[in-house]
């Protein structure tokens, strides 16, 4: 079989560049290994761990926030085998949702093992093992990301899990301890902590949410303390031994120190993921590869003629909107029009509760690069929507530019963050101003009012504050 374009992987990235490819005209094949479409984040990530974090926080709220409201209800009981066929619906709808769309953009799935034999030639080994040659114009290569491993403790998704193994327990843990104070384990963590866990976390670093705003990574932590996550923070897991009572933990201080032990039921390793490259044929081929990652350049391609990677194998965040628009660009630039991504306006948001969201640049990026910046803050315990719906915690900070007043970046801290992110993002696209933004009428009483107040608030003329 001959294309114009095989892409490997059928991850967000894959599967958003074979439909947009397909709409301009090309012959598209996607080769996946996995049983169902959609890569790690519509089966083993994204798509079912907000699947379980809704559920989890609605759990929460019968049994612990209507009261307030008025609403008297008896202590829900937990229905767990019900809350993870929701978790599977959830996740099937999703799948067989992309294999229609393959269908609509009459996209070939061909099942297997990609790997890239030359420019052009991809071999595919299906389960019986036998091989097929595909030729093509083009290659993308989109197979994402693993789980990175913690040196010495072995996974074997029962008792000590990935991301994967966390997100289809058979039962609550009494005790879960989680290595890795990143977005995925602290979404992961408030599932059971919600549900009834215990949950200790353990972190390298000195802070949670590396990467993120220091500020709101600070206050964060005190809402999680508050909701029963117990930290270690500068501290780092030197073995998880198992024995008859459980697991034990043994951790000691990443400068060097005393150790201890803690008593866990399950161990969540979340310390990060890597990029997939293995068994593609890349070294053969000469393909440049980057602590880890495939090198690209400003269209995509590598140093290979023909071959192209998007997704979380190349750089930048490991974010599937970021893959999807990566895809979505190098499908126009192959069909020769001016395909791009603007690194500097994806979003990032933390599934938590309250949600965090985060566009453009931090506090400690400016501070660090020498940007002379405004802040403008406003806390959601001002906003009437927020105390009507009793979801104060938290606050929104806009960053600009002391000399021109174009926004930098935006961080919110709150219910719905993750939807109230979208104004920022679209305001920086455009080159927008805190200004523009504190002159934009935002209807009463929304939350996203505070986004205009925090934009208000750069100019300290905020109103309600």
């Amino acid at each position: 079989m001959s294309y114009d374009l095989i892409i490997i992987g059928s991850g967000p990235g894959g599967y958003v560049c074979a439909i947009r490819a397909a709409q301009l005209g090309m012959k598209v094949a996607v080769v996946e290994k996995m049983k169902t479409l959609g890569g790690t984040c519509l089966n083993i990530g994204c798509i079912p761990s907000k699947a379980l974090l809704y559920a989890s926080e609605m759990f929460d709220e019968a049994g612990h926030h209507l009261g307030p409201l008025g609403v008297v209800v008896a202590p829900p009981k937990l229905d767990l085998p019900t809350m993870m066929k929701h978790k599977d619906d959830t996740v099937a709808a999703n799948v067989n949702g992309v294999a229609f769309l393959f269908k609509k953009n009459k996209i070939d799935w061909v099942k297997g093992e990609g790997r890239i034999a030359a420019p052009g030639k991809v071999v595919v080994k299906g389960e019986d093992g036998k091989e097929s040659t595909l030729e093509t114009k083009a290659i993308v290569i989109a197979t994402g990301s693993d789980v990175a491993r913690l040196p010495g403790v072995d996974i074997d998704e029962k008792t000590v899990v990935s991301s994967t193994g966390a997100l289809s327990l058979a039962k609550v843990p009494e005790r879960l301890m989680v290595v890795g104070a990143g977005v995925i384990g602290l979404e992961l963590g408030s599932v059971w902590r919600r549900l009834g866990a215990e949950v200790t976390v353990v972190e390298f670093l000195d802070r949670i949410l590396p990467g993120m705003d220091s500020e709101v990574a600070k206050q964060f932590q005190r809402l999680l303390e508050k909701q029963g996550f117990d930290f270690h923070l500068g501290h780092k897991v030197a073995k998880v031994e198992k024995g008859d009572g459980g697991l034990k933990a043994t951790i000691e201080p990443a400068a060097g120190g005393d150790t201890r032990t803690i008593d866990a039921d399950v161990v969540l390793v979340a310390i990060g993921r890597r990029p997939y490259t293995q068994n593609l044929g890349l070294e053969a081929l000469g393909v440049a590869i980057d602590r880890g990652m495939v090198v690209v350049d400003d269209h995509f391609a590598t140093n290979v003629p023909g071959v192209y990677a998007i997704g979380d194998v190349i750089r930048g965040p490991m974010l599937a909107h970021k893959a999807e628009d990566e895809g979505v660009a190098v499908a126009e630039i192959l069909a020769g029009q001016a395909g791009h991504v603007n690194y500097n306006a994806i979003p990032g948001v933390v599934y938590t509760s309250p949600e965090i969201a985060a566009v453009g640049k931090t506090e400690d990026e400016l501070k660090a690069e020498g940007v002379a910046y405004k802040v403008g803050k406003f806390p959601f315990t001002a906003n009437g929507r927020a105390r009507a719906m009793r979801h104060t915690d938290g606050f929104v900070k806009i960053l600009a530019d002391a000399a021109t007043d174009r926004v930098l970046g935006a961080h919110i801290m709150g219910f719905g963050a993750g939807e109230m992110i979208h104004e920022a993002v679209v305001l920086m696209e455009f080159g927008g101003s805190s200004e523009d933004l504190a002159r934009t009428c935002h209807a009463h009483p929304t939350m996203s009012e505070a986004v205009k107040e925090a934009a208000m608030a750069v100019e300290k003329r905020a109103i309600h504050i």
